[in-house]
């Protein structure tokens, strides 16, 4: 396990000077000029400097902010701090209690990228929820429980997204992928731009212990914080072949950004083997013995 974190930190510390050097950033790091708030303005306070943002839930709302512009492909890395205490219920979304990190292209046929932090009980592992929609289509849910407290401190959720393949990260840790492999029948999001959406709202139905565990009022308003964020991509302005032609601007489409690195497919595999919880690939109940064609093909 030692080695395992001296492992993370390394890669933690190469993936961002390497982040620094290739950048082409889009955002300001400020969130009054980068974000606009979808809904319920007063569930949303923001540091004088606009570097930080609290998202607060309650009986009365929840709350969602979003990008003020839409990107095809790039890397998109915020840095979370999640509700402390009794969660359960809730949902932190980064792209639902659930936080939610989210790309979306808000389409009727949409693309969706998820990050999903599923609140819990006090003392329990939090679960960190992925799905990827593509069309309209979902059920490609995986779910990993945190190898570190989430509450405690702010930690980095990535996902770079290019012409190859999607990688969600945890601290530069790669939990999992989902390639591109429309060339042998499998969907995949290349066409639509999404833009950046972050929510906190109500789960209970679902997203603790399925349903069963609701949210405990007496605990309420349920903050979660977001700090320091990079939006690195190709920022939309309606023509999609420039955003998917390899440049040095679209680093993310070079080879280098293809598959995942040696380093980062010990990281990946070590992720699956301990923390990795359900995978929709081995729920053959559920799709009645016909897994998605993703399932049998390579992840990187």
């Amino acid at each position: 396990m030692k080695n395992f974190s001296k492992l993370i930190l390394f890669v933690t510390i190469f993936n961002y000077l390497s982040h620094i050097i290739l950048a082409s950033i889009v955002s300001t790091g400020d969130f009054n000029k980068d974000f606009y708030v979808n809904y319920s303005p007063n569930h949303v306070n923001t540091s004088a400097d606009g570097r930080t943002r609290s998202l607060i839930f309650d009986k009365e709302s929840g709350t969602e902010i979003a990008s003020n512009d839409m990107y095809l492909f790039g890397q998109f890395d915020m840095k979370i701090k999640l509700i402390s205490g009794n969660s359960a219920g809730t949902v932190v979304a980064f792209y639902e209690l659930h936080i939610y990190m989210q790309l979306a292209s808000g389409q009727p046929n949409h693309d969706e990228v998820d990050f999903e932090f599923l609140g819990n009980v006090a003392g329990k592992p939090f679960t960190l929820q992925t799905n990827v929609y593509v069309d309209g289509s979902d059920d490609r849910e995986e779910r990993i429980s945190l190898w570190f407290d989430p509450t405690q401190d702010f930690h980095t959720y990535s996902i770079l997204w290019n012409l190859h393949q999607i990688v969600f990260m945890v601290d530069w840790v790669p939990i999992r992928t989902y390639r591109n492999h429309a060339d042998k029948g499998a969907k995949y999001p290349r066409w639509q731009p999404m833009e950046l959406k972050i929510s906190i709202w109500n789960g209970e139905t679902w997203a603790t212990d399925g349903g069963k565990t609701k949210i405990d009022w007496s605990q309420a308003p349920f903050v979660a914080t977001l700090g320091n964020y990079s939006v690195d991509a190709c920022n939309w302005k309606g023509n999609a072949r420039f955003c998917r032609v390899e440049s040095e601007n679209n680093w993310w489409n070079k080879g280098y950004s293809s598959t995942l690195t040696w380093t980062q497919r010990r990281l990946f595999k070590w992720v699956r083997k301990y923390h990795l919880t359900y995978d929709y690939c081995m729920d053959n109940q559920r799709f009645q013995n016909n897994i998605p064609i993703e399932c049998s093909l390579p992840k990187y």
